[in-house]
């Protein structure tokens, strides 16, 4: 019995299973976490596990994983950015946020990475206004449209995880 635990655990798919499952799981934190592509690294990892696996089951997996993939994109891109545009927040502030997200991530070692990111939008929608309660209502919309894409892009995840599963147990 040990050693057949010992084969499975040198088994290439079983190998290529697990990877994929780390990669997943790093994609989900880099969505929550955002500082690593996380949904695609969650796609990457079901990718692994249908290049080791093979045949038709795991390469159509592989393909509605990717389809989710590019219609979160889309969602992504139509919901919160149509949004964010509609209230006045433009992509040179999201820009300048991720800007001080970076900076508060050095500064501020743990929580610098979401303060950085409120204090870099803030910071450009004042220059832009001038007036700090729109500098606020601008960051508030900024913020709403970042936690909708990130809402998005963690039911792809669960998506993705529910047809990942239903590809190995079909295989």
């Amino acid at each position: 019995m040990l050693s057949l635990a010992a084969e499975a655990t040198h088994d290439p798919t079983s190998i290529a299973l697990a990877i994929g499952i780390l990669f997943f799981v790093v994609g989900v934190l880099g969505i929550v976490i955002p500082v690593l592509p996380g949904l695609l690294l969650c796609v990457a990892g079901v990718l692994v596990w249908a290049g080791y696996t093979g045949g038709t089951t795991a390469w159509v997996t592989f393909a509605v994983v990717a389809a989710i993939y590019a219609v979160t994109l889309l969602l992504q891109f139509l919901i919160p950015g149509r949004r964010m545009k509609r209230e006045g927040v433009g992509g040179m502030t999201l820009a300048l946020g991720v800007v001080g997200a970076i900076i508060g991530l050095f500064v501020i070692p743990g929580i610098g990475l979401p303060i950085g990111f409120v204090a870099g939008i803030f910071a450009a929608e004042y220059v832009r206004f001038r007036d700090l309660d729109r500098s606020w209502q601008a960051t508030k919309s900024a913020l709403r449209g970042v936690l909708h894409s990130m809402g998005i892009e963690l039911s792809a995840a669960a998506l993705i995880a529910v047809v990942w599963v239903g590809g190995i147990l079909a295989h």
